[in-house]
């Protein structure tokens, strides 16, 4: 398979990797072992997902056998919001590697750059009376100077950041002695986030894409656990030019999307509980899309209108001032200015 150079620790990171957001512990064993059957590498997990324990148990099964060695396998799991305090580092990370039944993972991740208090009895984020999330006021920047520690305890092979914007990852590389290697975040035809990928490619920063296909159900999941509905959620699989591409290509509308991205060296990590569409979401390298059909696809990009996860589901969120994103009002005034430019003309 296809891999990206991290390029301080050296480590080959797979292009393609299995996204478990949201997803039941059976469905996540199912889901491993067939990744692991048709050639997937790379797991990407995370502590709040809930999925690490029954990760671990397949890897342990699979190690265990022989059918794999532990340096065949790429692992990522993150650092939960709620522990970002400095102290809590070392205490996640080792729950962590706990439940994968790993000694080390290949890249650790600060998951978000804004903190939760901790709730000690349910291992959450600690919510006031009002319903609103518990901010707790830490600098990421001391948060990761615990984080490259684990690194020289060799519990972690590279570490880098999720969700941060250009102007929290341009602070943090400028600070750190170890610099952040990998920055995921949402990016797809309709968040493509360009401006932000050619900063990482100055600082030598790989780019995860997580939700590339649109997150298919992601609106049911928060409805749900938070009663939070999207407002005009995508169908990137559904748009035209996706269909016709993949008509043109003899491939799905999600091949096409992954292919879209990765062959513009994103690494992506799409989740799917089905063994036939996991295994199709790494068949992507038998074709290359044409730069014409490239453009066609660029000029999807809808922006910060593209966004689908800007964390409003965490009640005040916005209040902190590590919070990465816009606000929804800031995102409609620019939207309107730009429509009165048009109507202008």
């Amino acid at each position: 398979m296809k891999t990206v150079r991290l390029v301080s620790s050296g480590l080959e990171m797979p292009i393609v990797g299995l996204g478990t957001w949201r997803a039941q512990p059976q469905e996540v064993e199912s889901a491993v072992n067939a990744a692991l059957e048709c050639g997937y590498r790379h797991i990407d997990t995370a502590f709040n997902y809930n999925t690490e324990e029954p990760i671990g148990n397949v890897l342990k099964a699979w190690l265990d056998s022989g059918k794999l060695k532990r340096e065949d396998l790429f692992i990522t799991t993150k650092l939960p919001n709620f522990g970002n305090r400095p102290s809590d580092v070392e205490r996640f990370l080792n729950l962590s590697l706990e439940k994968l039944q790993l000694s080390y993972v290949d890249l650790y991740l600060m998951h978000m750059p804004f903190s939760f208090h901790l709730n000690e009895a349910t291992m959450a984020p600690l919510i006031n009376e009002d319903g609103s999330f518990s901010l707790d006021l830490v600098d990421y920047v001391d948060t990761w100077k615990v984080m490259q520690k684990q690194v020289e305890q060799g519990k972690v092979r590279s570490i880098g950041v999720s969700n941060f914007n250009a102007e929290q990852l341009r602070r943090l590389h400028d600070c750190a002695e170890i610099k952040p290697e990998v920055l995921q975040v949402e990016m797809h035809a309709y968040l493509q986030q360009k401006n932000l990928r050619q900063l990482c490619q100055s600082l030598n920063v790989a780019v995860t894409a997580y939700s590339p296909l649109g997150s298919p159900g992601a609106n049911s999941h928060f409805s749900a656990k938070y009663n939070y509905s999207l407002n005009d959620f995508p169908d990137i699989l559904g748009h035209p030019l996706v269909k016709e591409l993949a008509e043109k290509y003899s491939k799905s509308p999600g091949q096409i999307l992954l292919r879209h991205l990765t062959q513009e060296n994103v690494i992506v990590i799409p989740k799917s509980g089905n063994p036939e569409r996991i295994k199709a979401n790494l068949d992507i390298f038998d074709f290359e899309l044409e730069q014409e059909d490239l453009t066609k696809l660029d000029q999807l990009d809808k922006g910060e209108n593209g966004r689908i996860f800007n964390f409003l589901f965490f009640k005040g969120v916005e209040n902190h001032p590590c919070y990465p994103f816009k606000k929804p009002e800031e995102v409609l005034e620019r939207q309107e200015e730009r429509e009165g430019s048009t109507k202008q003309l």
